[in-house]
């Protein structure tokens, strides 16, 4: 393998997994808040039913997922100004990773079809050391996700826009910690899993 098509690999490889991991999370998202509202009652703090909040949850995500869906509207969540810029910040990267993902695995396909193996071949090294770099951060979030929650958002974003108050932007009363604890789990097994595979190609 020329070092040209070993770099191609490195940063596609990392790149498909992170953005298989970031739509994996977003696809469990939706089983995944159906549980913590009905384990926390989160339902009775905003007086909604199930299906009332995963309509709203639908309209959110479809906002977020969409490109062209330029406005935020749920029907029973209030928005504030603060509450919609941060999720036209998190739309923006939502629908760059997307993107990306498609463009890895359409590169996927057409290797595939191709039968070249050889362009996307990842050295194991790469990929060992791949998949030991977020246990690096790992005791951190296990040990206080509040913490690494607040350092995350401020590596991605430049403003406190995240900062939602439940009185003007009550949805955060469903999208609690644990929801989103549980979203960063499925992103991260996904991550592992993906450089896992890879290790153990032959």
């Amino acid at each position: 393998m020329s070092k040209r098509n070993n770099v191609f690999a490195i940063i596609y490889h990392f790149i498909f997994a992170l953005t298989s991991s970031v739509v994996g999370a977003i696809i469990a998202s939706w089983p995944l808040l159906a549980v913590f509202i009905l384990v926390q009652k989160t339902n009775e703090t905003v007086n909604m039913s199930l299906p009332k909040i995963m309509h709203n949850y639908n309209q959110l995500m479809w906002y977020l997922v969409w490109p062209f869906k330029k406005k935020l509207k749920m029907d029973n969540f209030p928005t504030s100004s603060m509450a919609a810029q941060h999720f036209a910040d998190v739309k923006k990267l939502l629908v760059l990773a997307i993107i990306a993902f498609l463009c890895c695995f359409i590169i996927y396909l057409v290797a595939k079809r191709q039968k070249n193996k050889k362009l996307l071949k990842l050295d194991k090294t790469w990929a060992l050391l791949f998949l030991l770099l977020p246990i690096a951060i790992l005791p951190f979030a296990l040990t206080n996700f509040d913490s690494f929650f607040v350092v995350f958002h401020h590596l991605l974003f430049t403003n406190s826009d995240w900062l939602f108050n439940p009185d003007t932007d009550p949805i955060i009363n469903v999208l609690t910690e644990g929801f989103f604890a549980s979203c960063f789990a499925v992103a991260g097994i996904i991550y592992e899993l993906y450089f896992a595979e890879k290790l153990l190609q032959r």
